[in-house]
């Protein structure tokens, strides 16, 4: 089947890969790959979704943009090992550091996102970032995870979540229903985005999954640079 190429890394020179069939066991609730509303749907057609060799050239392969590489996790490390430049997304805290490539780790997926996360000890020299599911409700739970993970030198990239169905909380923290990328969300307004991450501006550590969020900004990965700068970051201190 041919490659489908994700419409939010167009232009980013990142390309992305999924090199399982079927659906995440992790389920995480308000997932775009498995919500019906994926570039992949329907999925039993278009999975695996793999760019060739040549298609991948010069680029960075994101493995799993979809599913998870510590599902099947075997198969998917000899599938993606043709990529010359890769990096593995995971939200199980399994073994990174036995990874061929560099890693990050979303550390509240799924059920955990307002309730517990991930604290890896010891860190490993290929975790590339951590990504933080961030909404305006669950910023004391990020606050722990931006200490912790500051302290050991790893990034932590904020993921905004939306939602398809509009969260109890949306109005009261600044949450308005608009376009992101293919589809309509509730998501956090540039606003509420602002304020947010007016509270980590000193700590060169702490990131947002693009450069502006909300309605006055873009998600998509070619106005952001994140994955780029910390994956150059990670093959250096790796080979040290």
């Amino acid at each position: 089947m041919s490659y489908r190429e994700n419409p939010k890394t167009k232009s980013s020179g990142i390309v992305c890969c999924i090199p399982q069939t079927g659906t995440c066991p992790n389920n995480c609730k308000d997932c775009f790959f498995q919500s019906g509303r994926s570039y992949l749907e329907p999925l039993s057609d278009n999975l695996p979704n793999m760019p060739t060799s040549e298609e991948a050239f010069g680029k960075i392969v994101r493995v799993n943009d979809g599913n998870d590489s510590n599902v099947n996790r075997e198969h998917v490390i000899t599938e993606s090992m043709a990529y010359e430049q890769r990096f593995y997304n995971t939200a199980i805290p399994r073994d990174l550091g036995s990874f061929p490539g560099p890693v990050v780790l979303t550390v509240n997926p799924g059920a955990m996102t307002d309730v517990v996360w991930h604290k890896v000890d010891p860190i490993p020299k290929n975790l590339m970032f951590v990504r933080f599911r961030a909404n305006a409700w669950n910023m004391n739970m990020c606050n722990d995870v931006v200490q912790y993970y500051s302290v050991h030198d790893v990034p932590v990239v904020l993921t905004f979540m939306a939602y398809f169905i509009e969260p109890q909380r949306a109005i009261e923290f600044g949450y308005i229903l608009r376009t992101r990328t293919l589809n309509s969300y509730w998501a956090i307004t540039t606003a509420k985005w602002r304020e947010i991450m007016a509270r980590y501006q000193d700590n060169k550590w702490v990131y947002s999954c693009g450069r502006i969020e909300g309605e006055l900004g873009d998600t998509k990965c070619r106005f952001c640079g994140n994955c780029i700068r910390e994956y150059f970051a990670t093959k250096e201190r790796m080979e040290v």
